[in-house]
């Protein structure tokens, strides 16, 4: 893909058939694919490789988003390809009950990598999945039921995971699984917790959210539920501390801790998963997404006591997909490569080049109004005015849509009470070129949008 940041352009007859063929295209989609709530791309996407995306015109796209935050090694590496053609014509889904080596060779590996004494794991597809089966277990393991997750949460939109959800998708479904209590956010550009030199006092926020969380239970907290970084919750980072303080206050709940690592996990943030950071392991740990590389993949880790605790209550966890070898396949080889080419080392440093980037792009436009993230998993917050801070969620698209015509694929997260959040994520393959290039074509997207200068 070439770097210059603009458009591919076409003769105005192959133009004019392409936008009627993606005129047809939307009226066949709208005549029989239901909308899920979700606003559908105005580009068709025909061929995704490595970090590029080609639309139904040949033009080519940067991907700053690992298509759903999951192709971690980018789009149709080819070791991945290659497990998925041999397993699809050797050994694809069998009955649940029937484990295969693939399986157990990735939970062989699995829990080698992750620290003691995590050591058991069993295999899904979803997020929502992993999530809704790690909370089920820690209701089981504990015999109690209120589950504890930050206010910018998102753990999937199942039956328990939508209850612990509060980011989005709480609007319209009824009545939300009993138990559920919700944990301020530590989101430190916004927060209104501030010590006397006016930085972030997240130690005041915890005290007085754990002080919440004791006057609504009725005395059967079961687990907190956490992304080590909140990504749709706008990329917010927990403070080095905070993990662990929160896991004491656990702890004297006796509570379990679930950590959900479907963005964090695998290499991404620098790190195999991300709460090694803080040295604090959690009870039960859910990947997904970058686990699978784009396919659909999710596991779910735990201890041999709370495996032990669950089997002696009964717990059942029963899926048609459960432990597929397929997929299984492709997260072994997910974790051997992640492993053999140093992948953690790659996250880091080309994470520390787009920080970089970003702060420049920062100092640069009066609408960025905060960079944060770890390796490469990166958000910067939009606003519309630098003095109140108010949210820029408009200004937010304008930039997204503009920087997808020159040519890069970015989402930005907007939810109420947040300004428009951009989550940057490419795969971690994405090349020292490929960074620059991209962080060029998002400032030429904001300087067309917002331009240097603010004006009232």
């Amino acid at each position: 893909m070439s770097s210059s940041t603009t458009i591919t352009t076409t003769s105005s007859s192959s133009s004019s058939s392409s936008s009627s063929s993606t005129a047809t295209f939307f009226t066949r989609a709208a005549t029989n694919l239901m909308n899920t709530g979700v606003p559908y791309s105005p580009i068709v996407i025909t061929k995704a490789q490595g970090t590029t995306l080609t639309d139904s015109t040949g033009r080519q796209i940067l991907d700053f988003t690992s298509g759903q935050m999951s192709s971690l090694l980018g789009h149709s590496h080819p070791e991945i390809v290659s497990v998925v053609t041999k397993s699809i014509s050797e050994l694809d889904h069998l009955l649940s009950n029937m484990i295969t080596e693939p399986v157990v060779n990735l939970a062989e590996r699995l829990a080698r990598l992750l620290p003691d004494p995590l050591q058991k794991s069993f295999f899904l597809n979803t997020g929502s999945e992993t999530t809704e089966a790690a909370i089920k277990m820690a209701k089981c393991y504990t015999g109690r039921f209120e589950i504890v997750a930050f206010s910018a949460s998102y753990h999937g939109l199942t039956s328990g995971s939508g209850a612990a959800t509060y980011s989005a998708g709480r609007r319209g479904g009824g009545p939300v699984v009993p138990g559920q209590i919700a944990f301020p956010a530590p989101y430190a550009y916004r927060s209104p917790f501030r010590d006397s030199q006016g930085g972030y006092d997240w130690e005041t926020e915890m005290e007085y959210a754990w002080g919440m969380v004791d006057r609504q239970s009725v005395g059967s907290l079961a687990a907190f539920i956490l992304e080590p970084i909140l990504s749709t919750g706008g990329i917010l980072e927990l403070p080095e501390g905070y993990l662990a303080k929160l896991s004491e206050e656990c702890k004297k709940r006796g509570m379990l801790m679930i950590f959900d690592e479907a963005q964090t996990g695998v290499g991404r943030t620098g790190d195999m998963f991300a709460f090694e950071r803080d040295g604090v392991v959690p009870d039960i740990l859910a990947l997904s997404k970058t686990l699978g590389c784009g396919l659909p993949l999710g596991s779910v880790s735990t201890t041999a006591e709370i495996e032990r605790g669950c089997r002696e209550v009964g717990f059942l966890w029963l899926t048609t997909h459960l432990n597929d070898p397929l997929t299984a396949a492709v997260g072994d080889k997910v974790l051997e490569i992640v492993e053999r080419d140093g992948i953690c080392v790659r996250a880091r440093e080309r994470g520390e080049q787009l920080r970089a980037g970003l702060v420049r792009l920062q100092e640069k436009y009066w609408c960025i109004g905060d960079v944060r993230g770890r390796g490469l998993l990166q958000g910067i917050e939009i606003i519309s005015n630098p003095e109140t801070k108010a949210p820029g969620p408009d200004i937010g698209q304008a930039v997204s849509d503009r920087a997808m015509e020159l040519g890069l694929s970015c989402n930005i997260v907007n939810l109420p009470g947040m300004g428009g959040v951009f989550r940057l994520a490419p795969p971690v393959t994405v090349t020292a070129d490929e960074i620059e290039q991209g962080l060029q074509i998002l400032g030429a997207a904001f300087g067309e949008i917002v331009g240097t200068e603010f004006s009232t």
